[in-house]
């Protein structure tokens, strides 16, 4: 249910706006509407974009914050900011700047790392490690499934991706023209251990339960949002009864 109200808070925000609506700015305006949403939101927002006296952004601190917002906060929220579906360059582009990334994901090398700096350090945190964990399992193809991928696994790979932000292989969009995801990193000098680092980042750039995980948050997002002429209380009445 608190999903659902969170939905049908973003569908009051959204719904008399016109063509050129932009699902990341009613997902952002849906959260400062919430008092615990905005609360977190801002205090990660303030360390992200924060300077430490060595002239760099506090990265631990920023993600600490990070994992806070998506720990403690209204999860329809939360998930609508990480997840909103965009169809043009601009919203995508809010999307991928969610969560400050210049701090949060890429660091200030302009060259990611071998995904294997990054994985070695998540083995070595209890926290990281666990929702690594989490997501492979979450995520994972099945063979119980024609499409190998169930239906009713999409959420729990959304909430396990999401409990990725903040740790040391924090994923985010890689670009505004697509929704691919990866963490920040690649393979390209991990010499006789780039199978193993091909399989991590595939994780996210090749995982079909993932892509469609995502696109299913993508296809219940109201169409009545982007409606003036839609009833606002019959859309409202229908995320209220949503699973």
């Amino acid at each position: 249910m608190a999903r659902c109200l969170g939905l049908a808070l973003l569908l009051l925000l959204g719904s008399a706006s016109s063509a050129g609506w932009n699902s990341c700015v009613a997902a952002a305006e849906a959260c400062t509407a919430n008092a615990r949403c905005q609360r977190l939101r801002t205090e990660y927002v303030a360390q992200c974009l924060g300077r430490a006296s060595s002239g760099g952004c506090p990265r631990a601190r920023c993600r600490r914050a990070l994992r806070r917002f998506f720990n403690r906060g209204p999860p329809a929220l939360t998930l609508a900011l990480l997840f909103c579906p965009c169809g043009d360059p601009a919203c995508a582009e809010r999307r991928r700047q969610t969560f400050v990334p210049a701090c949060a994901f890429s660091g200030p090398d302009p060259a990611p790392p071998s995904c294997l700096a990054p994985l070695e350090a998540c083995e070595h945190s209890q926290l990281c490690r666990s929702r690594l964990r989490a997501f492979q399992a979450s995520c994972a193809p099945t063979p119980v499934a024609p499409d190998g991928c169930p239906r009713e696994q999409a959420p729990g790979c959304r909430h396990a991706y999401a409990g990725l932000v903040g740790t040391t292989v924090t994923p985010n969009y890689v670009d505004n023209a697509s929704a691919r995801v990866a963490p920040w990193c690649d393979c390209g000098a991990s010499g006789n251990r780039r199978e193993e680092c091909e399989a991590f980042r595939g994780l996210f750039t090749r995982n079909p339960c993932l892509d469609r995980a995502i696109q299913a948050f993508e296809s219940r997002w109201p169409p009545s949002l982007q409606d003036r002429h839609q009833d606002p209380e019959h859309s409202l009445l229908q995320l209220l009864t949503c699973n």
